[in-house]
């Protein structure tokens, strides 16, 4: 099994800078790439991946996206003068060449490509290539926008031919539309191409029409081309939420990828010049996360733009160390995506509706144009946490937090399988064995705290194990935790009180069974999350109750819920612990358990217990694997959810928009917005 994360750079790759005077490629620098690599260092995040070598292209590598005219042209450079450089640039929009810039990008391709072989070969589990130039832009006869050639287009057709790959997921969250790669793959129904970018109504470059949401991709790639405009700037990590859980995220478990490439532009992050946006670095450590069940783990993360090199080296290093499987750092403050960010978040699933299960149940609508400005959007309302953005306020110095050291414990999971079961596990599992085997006096201290009603010492020395797993994630020994156990009710109620008395302000509670666990959500400190097969009927705001049914539609109709309901409010709700339950698993899927679990590993720092009831192996092994960061099952390309499933999680949305904002009106998921 693979593990361990690959880092390839070659300070080569700096070995070019702009010769003349043009204002606006003064931002590219060769420090872009050192200042990214040299916060690696210092943190000690280099040295924990495994450093691959950086290999030159192949000529027949770059043509797999380049035509041989403009090969052949960009050669020519390494042998020209200043002024020759500088009439050839001109040919082309916002790039500047020099002498060594030709070897410096066959040499970005070759380390892109090395990535490519070190993940699909399972050397490596995921990794990061910092390259320079980036090739987002790049076309296949032009360079554009500070890109020579097409880093991630040509690993996507690499990896196709190469690995034999059916669909490959192009994540760009960079604030510049990749508009070269869009033009690459407009008509390929095998790579998913998704790009959020700043837009302002195509007031901001590079200015083109198929910029925005309309373009969806022509003729069999119909569908394929995912674009979301944001249409001011300011962006904040709850519209990157938003973004990721409504519209990349259920696209993406539809397509089911084989790989995931992610054009890693780092100017939407705080204080870029070019961005202007308000995100923090800690989001790419979610954003990342929140990828990495997709595609078995494998990842090659392409680093792009960035021009503050503060918030450059700050999320390079977020995403790297979230490569490494460190806990991501808690996002607190969360709110309801703007109302711009909700405008292009509602306009782009309704502009995809058609050609995706999991958003065809959407009201087909025309959209609100995002050609131009809404005549009332100078008048609506801002988030209470967000202020307008002046041009004049965009311009100055922006501050913010130093992201706080990230640590990793020495084990990740702890694991209490069932006396007498044999059981391979993971890298990074111990098995708890019997260090938590508990005294009587200690066992008296348990029922004189939550059980006074229990005397027999074979229930209550059990639970012995999950006080000792909980008091070793408060004592960062370890992360987390899976332990199967006997009695649910008794395991659940010990579990969540002992958290709530050090370890956690506030716990998630994740259920996966029918009938009622012991566990009080009516102070604000709980949030209970049900998926059953028995309708039950919920007014607390504090719990949320999914009745799905069985059959086809029962996975699709899962990962609808978790997308747009659970992570949603999970992610608001900011819990100190998860604890994931499961108690007669019904028809519930190994797999897609494992990518709940998976997907939630973004909250409380990783900080997850689950308890199991019986031994079923494949959901012990499944969600091992989550807790540990080891691959995860595909789920294969989903369906459509049951229409009835649908209307339910609406009823539940509608039920809690009033207390939870990040489930507000506008993130509906029935056309029918109304509740009879």
């Amino acid at each position: 099994m693979a593990s361990g994360s690959a880092l390839i750079f070659d300070e080569e790759m700096s070995d070019y800078k702009i010769l003349w005077t043009v204002q606006v490629c003064e931002i590219e620098v060769p420090e872009r790439l050192t200042v990214s690599y040299e916060a690696l260092k210092t943190r000690g995040v280099a040295e924990r991946c495994k450093q691959v070598p950086v290999r030159l292209a192949t000529e027949q590598e770059i043509l797999l996206a380049h035509s041989e005219e403009y090969l052949e042209a960009v050669k020519q450079t390494s042998k020209m003068s200043v002024k020759q450089l500088k009439a050839f640039s001109k040919q082309y929009t916002d790039v500047y060449f020099h002498q060594n810039i030709y070897h410096c990008a066959t040499m970005a391709v070759g380390a892109t490509l090395q990535l490519v072989d070190s993940v699909m070969k399972r050397e490596v589990r995921n990794g990061m290539a910092l390259v320079r130039p980036p090739g987002h832009h790049s076309q296949r006869s032009a360079a554009n926008g500070f890109c020579v050639f097409n880093n991630v287009a040509i690993a996507a057709l690499y990896a196709k031919k190469t690995y034999n790959l059916n669909r490959v997921l192009i994540v760009d969250w960079d604030v510049h539309h990749g508009q070269g790669i869009q033009y690459c793959f407009e008509e390929d129904p095998s790579v998913l191409y998704f790009s959020w970018h700043r837009y302002e109504h195509q007031t901001f470059w590079p200015y083109l029409p198929e910029s925005d949401y309309t373009s969806i991709g022509k003729g069999k790639g119909s569908g394929f081309n995912v674009n979301l405009p944001w249409n001011k700037v300011g962006m904040t990590n709850s519209d990157y939420l938003a973004a990721f859980f409504h519209v990349l995220l259920p696209v993406a478990y539809e397509f089911d990828p084989e790989l995931v490439l992610v054009c890693a532009g780092f100017d939407s992050a705080i204080g870029d010049p070019e961005g202007e946006m308000c995100a923090l670095p800690e989001i790419f450590a979610h954003l990342t996360q929140l990828l990495m069940p997709l595609a078995e783990g494998k990842i090659c993360v392409v680093l792009e733009g960035g021009y503050n090199l503060t918030s450059l080296a700050q999320s390079v290093c977020q995403t790297v160390q979230t490569l490494l499987g460190d806990p991501a750092p808690q996002l607190s403050g969360l709110t309801a995506p703007c109302e711009s960010a909700l405008e292009s978040i509602q306009n782009v699933r309704s502009a995809q509706s058609s050609y995706w299960s999991c958003l065809n149940h959407l009201e087909a609508h025309s959209g609100t144009s995002t050609k131009r400005p809404r005549l009332d959007e100078k008048n609506s309302k801002t988030k209470e946490t967000e202020k307008p953005v002046s041009e004049s306020d965009a311009k100055k110095t922006v501050e913010w937090p130093e992201p706080l050291i990230r640590t990793s414990t020495d084990v990740r999971t702890l694991v209490a399988p069932p006396p007498g079961v044999e059981f391979s596990l993971p890298e990074g599992c111990q098995n708890l064995g019997e260090d938590s085997q508990m005294t009587s006096k200690e066992v008296q201290s348990i029922r004189d705290k939550y059980f006074q009603d229990v005397t027999d010492q074979n229930i209550l020395k059990p639970l012995g194990k999950i006080i000792s797993v909980l008091d070793q994630m408060m004592n960062r020994k370890v992360r987390n935790g899976c332990i199967v156990v006997s009695d649910l009710s008794l395991s659940v109620r010990c579990a969540y009180q002992h958290a709530l008395m050090g370890l956690a302000e506030r716990v998630l509670v994740v259920f996966i069974g029918d009938g009622n666990i012991p566990v009080k959500t009516d102070d604000g400190r709980v949030f209970l999350v049900q998926i059953c097969a028995e309708e039950t009927e919920e007014k607390c705001v504090n719990r949320l109750s999914l009745c799905l049914r069985e059959g086809e539609g029962f996975t699709a109709g899962f990962m609808q819920a978790v997308l747009s309901l659970i992570l949603p409010l999970a992610y608001e709700f900011n819990p100190g612990l998860v604890l994931g339950v499961v108690g007669d698993s019904g028809t519930l899927l190994a797999p897609v358990w494992g990518h709940l679990i998976g997907l939630l590993q973004g909250l409380a720092e990783g900080r997850t217990l689950t308890l199991l009831q019986g031994c079923d192996k494949d959901l012990l092994a499944v969600t091992l694997s989550a807790l540990s960061g080891a691959p995860i099952p595909p789920l294969g390309p989903l369906g459509a959810p049951n229409p009835e499933d649908v209307q339910m999680m609406e009823k539940q949305r509608q039920r809690l928009q009033k207390r939870w904002c990040s489930v507000q009106e506008g993130l509906g998921l029935h056309s029918d917005t109304t509740v009879h």
